[in-house]
């Protein structure tokens, strides 16, 4: 049940607070009364918690049913007052009504005499509670509504943002699919049986890409798969000419990434940097882990030769963009991305955070 008894811990809480807010209450009644302290504690103690929960109830049922905003402020505030003095009036006939009965046990330490002032001060006492518990129960409503709006809002930016990834994943296999037709057709003339083997390359590649499509995050091991089934497709074609180095440090192969990612950065190194070198050149992919903890980083760097004469030698395509814009998605503020060319080398630096499956 919704409320302010919603759960245990606060119905205990909230008994709490109006036990002492008795107590209290019976102390001054107890002076103003000019009697013993036993008596006013017997006289406001049990009825105040009772009052509390009552109160408590009607100022949240009224305020959910007259949220702010869909009525003039004028008349909420109107509503509020007569409810808080109504309720003023009910719990002084209350207070009156257990008095009565107090004193009717005939009792020396049960009952208090109720003048006009202490009246007076119980009536004003319960309006202004009645009219603090309305005023709280607006701030929680809007305070709720406030994150329900804040919850929607990162739903519908997350939903938007894995529609996007979706869409940029579904640039690279058309991408890299149609690059290597394109090979094969090309070498069905030149070389039948390289022909032939770049298709079991290019099927054994498919087969990996489709069981890691339906994953928003692969180990950066399963990831290396792929892309040792795309070098050994482009080897077919390019053959001595590409060499491939791995320095794979051991903890990073746990870390999670996002399928192809690396992917389309080695195409790129291919065909925009060691392509264009008739002597062929090295291809280097390298990963390993930063620091320590939530702190805990993986970089990965691809490295390519490249014809220092080029314009390009690795940018080319839409590999670096499409891996920008995913990692941005992925990983909002906690990746990056960079690449530099120099000494006849082309390198891209990633750094994301170093999540594994048990983190």
């Amino acid at each position: 049940m919704q409320g302010p008894l919603s759960t245990r811990r606060g119905a205990l809480l909230y008994l709490i607070a109006w036990l002492y807010l008795g107590m209290a209450l019976g102390v001054v009644c107890a002076a103003l009364a000019h009697t013993r302290l036993v008596n006013g504690l017997v006289f406001a103690l049990p009825t105040t918690p009772a009052y509390g929960i009552a109160a408590g109830f009607s100022t949240y049922y009224l305020c959910r049913a007259n949220p702010l905003g869909t009525r003039p402020a004028p008349l909420i505030i109107v509503m509020l007052a007569a409810a808080a003095i109504l309720a003023g009036f009910m719990w002084l006939a209350v207070l009156q009504g257990w008095n009565e009965l107090c004193q009717g046990l005939g009792v020396a330490w049960a009952g208090v005499p109720v003048g006009t002032e202490l009246s007076a001060l119980l009536f004003a006492l319960g309006a202004l509670l009645y009219g603090l518990l309305a005023a709280i129960n607006y701030l929680a409503i809007e305070a709720g509504r406030a994150r329900n709006a804040e919850r929607h809002a990162l739903e519908a930016r997350v939903a938007a943002q894995e529609a996007e990834l979706r869409m940029l994943r579904t640039q690279i296999d058309p991408h890299f699919l149609f690059n290597s037709l394109n090979s094969i057709s090309a070498l069905t003339s030149q070389d039948p049986r390289a022909a032939r083997d770049m298709t079991l390359q290019l099927a054994s590649f498919c087969r990996h890409s489709l069981g890691l499509a339906g994953q928003d995050k692969v180990t950066l091991e399963q990831e290396m798969t792929l892309i040792r089934h795309f070098l050994a497709i482009e080897k077919v074609r390019f053959g001595a000419r590409l060499v491939t180095e791995e320095a794979l440090e051991k903890g990073a192969l746990a870390c999670l990434v996002p399928p192809m990612i690396i992917q389309p950065l080695v195409e790129n190194a291919v065909k925009h940097g060691i392509g264009q070198l008739p002597e062929g050149g090295l291809l280097l992919v390298a990963a390993w882990r930063e620091g320590r903890g939530a702190a805990t980083r993986l970089r990965i760097t691809v490295s390519n030769a490249v014809d220092e004469h080029a314009n390009s030698g690795g940018a080319g395509g839409i590999g670096l963009a499409n891996v920008r814009q995913r990692l941005a998605c992925a990983y909002p503020n906690a990746a990056t991305i960079a690449w530099k060319r120099e000494d006849g080398t082309f390198t891209v630096d990633i750094a994301l955070p170093g999540e594994t499956k048990e983190s």
